[in-house]
């Protein structure tokens, strides 16, 4: 019953065993591939697999006459080792190469070893890296460059280490100078022009909030816009503190920074959140029934839960300098954000609390749109519904429910580089979106407020519909 166990356990495994003399003359050179493994070289293959070059410096300090060399390359999807956690790279054909000499440990080399890991032409924005497996690391190793030292080439990538163990060339995506350099200004000026806005967004919920004082569902649909709004604002500008205060700061001045800057985007996150469960109340469970303070707790979740989840995430030491690296390593930007090695909190927190809100905001979202053709159908919404207004409708109560930020999950990968300056500009864009439709909802040109979910509700108790 092991056999065919076993024979799966190493079909990712291939092993070269070498007698090598102390009184080697010159150095080793071995070749290797992901295919065939390791084996004495041939040259009619000649830069069709990668290379292994041991000093003899490396022979000639051991004690004993001839030693064993063996080199081991690893297919580790195959047998699901060697992965850290919270990896962004990809390791290149999945590939790890070992190497032992003798029974001894072997550091500290003049003459460092030299691995060539073959390859053809890179995606853009790519980084290479020489990483070796490093045991001190976390409870099961990972990935380090301590030692090594990257030589990248055209058909291959030359990794120079002053110790033995196991090697592998690691790919990461990161961006290039002229484009995170790009990315950030547009950024920055996204961030003035959402807040200008969303300024004016406020002002403008406030407005008609003292016109419809009488409203009290308009009242409350206006009270959301306006959190909503207010946490845009708070949003943008601590992105603009951070990038203009992160540099030189003191640690525990970045940690309070990188934790306000986490609640802020949360808070705009959760209130998207709620601007869809008012939504789907409106929309489907017809909200008939009064509900005591109902703004109030709102107010409470939107503001008290982003709170909760950031104390924890700070008791943890999940917020310190976080670097923006370009291709060539040098540092592009420092934000006081999530430290690389809390990424497991980025990915819970952001990621995944964004996930669940967008899926059930799109939910909602679909059955807004179907109700809306199932009314405009029957009539039950009078009044002159041009198809350019129903569409920027639409669009703006798609930017109103955070659509735009599950771009996000885009930009992951080597080829991102178009989707983060889309994501950048249309979250930019975001607090004029809502303006927009926040003006074309309720302010119609005629004195029949076409649309608006008050006048709506009072023509049909029953319709289960709302556009605010």
């Amino acid at each position: 019953l092991a056999g065919p166990a076993l024979r799966n356990r190493l079909a990712g495994l291939k092993v070269l065993l070498l007698n090598v003399s102390r009184a080697v003359t010159r150095d080793v050179l071995i070749t290797f591939s992901p295919t065939e493994g390791p084996r004495m070289p041939n040259m009619t293959e000649k830069g069709k697999a990668g290379k292994i070059q041991l000093p003899r410096e490396m022979f000639q300090s051991l004690s004993s006459r001839t030693v064993r060399v063996v080199v081991t390359v690893l297919n580790i999807q195959q047998l699901h080792m060697f992965k850290e956690v919270n990896q962004t790279g990809r390791v290149l054909d999945n590939t790890v190469v070992g190497i032992t000499v003798g029974e001894t440990s072997i550091s500290g080399l003049r003459d460092p070893v030299q691995l060539t890991f073959a390859h053809g032409q890179l995606p853009p924005g790519v980084t290479r890296q020489c990483v070796f497996w490093d045991l001190s690391k976390g409870t099961a190793g990972g990935w380090s460059i301590s030692g090594c030292v990257t030589q990248p080439g055209d058909k291959g990538t030359v990794c120079s280490c002053d110790h033995l163990t196991f090697f592998t060339l690691l790919l990461n995506p990161v961006l290039d100078r002229s484009t995170a350099q790009a990315l950030m200004a547009v950024a920055t000026a996204g961030c003035g022009v959402a807040m200008a806005f969303s300024i004016f967004t406020i002002a403008f919920c406030i407005l008609l909030r003292c016109r419809f004082r009488l409203e009290e569902t308009l009242r409350i649909n206006l009270g959301l816009h306006v959190n909503l709004g207010g946490s845009l604002i708070f949003l943008n500008l601590a992105f603009l503190l951070n990038s203009g205060l992160s540099n030189g700061t003191q640690p525990w001045t970045c940690k309070v920074l990188g934790g306000l800057t986490h609640y802020c985007l949360l808070c705009c996150f959760t209130w998207t959140a709620l601007e869809g469960f008012h939504f789907y109340l409106l929309f489907v469970k017809v909200l008939g029934t009064y509900i005591h303070h109902y703004l109030a707790k709102l107010c409470l979740v939107g503001w008290g839960f982003p709170a909760l989840i950031v104390v924890v995430a700070g008791a943890i030491g999940s917020y310190g300098e976080y670097r923006i690296q370009t291709v060539d390593h040098q540092v592009i930007a420092r934000l006081c954000w999530i430290t690389s090695k809390h990424l497991l909190v980025h990915y819970i927190t952001n990621c995944g609390y964004f996930g669940l809100i967008f899926l059930f905001n799109m939910a909602v979202f679909g059955v807004v749109t179907q109700k809306s053709c199932c009314l405009q159908a029957t009539g039950a919404v009078q009044g002159d519904r041009k198809a350019w207004k129903v569409a920027l409708v639409a669009a703006g109560l798609f930017c109103l429910l955070g659509a735009t930020w599950a771009l996000m999950f885009l930009t992951y990968g080597t080829s991102s580089a178009p989707v983060l300056y889309i994501f950048t500009i249309l979250n930019s864009l975001q607090g004029i979106f809502i303006f927009i439709w926040l003006v074309v909802l309720y302010y119609p040109k005629t004195k029949e407020t076409t649309g608006s979910l008050s006048h709506i509700i009072r023509h049909d108790k029953t319709a289960t519909v709302s556009q605010d």
